[in-house]
């Protein structure tokens, strides 16, 4: 399992200093259900905006 998740979305509540993701878990999905190919076709639902 991953020891450090990086995030680039400094707008989201789990973002941390030097692109770090605090989330407890993190919950990836594919558009509209569709096979993904590419991380492109693909969602992070963890996304919290911050306050």
């Amino acid at each position: 399992m991953a020891q450090d998740v990086l995030c680039e979305v400094n707008s989201c509540k789990y973002w941390a200093a030097g692109n770090k993701c605090n989330a407890s878990s993190i919950y990836v999905v594919s558009h509209h259900g569709k096979k993904a190919s590419n991380s492109g076709e693909t969602d992070c639902k963890t996304f919290e905006p911050k306050v």
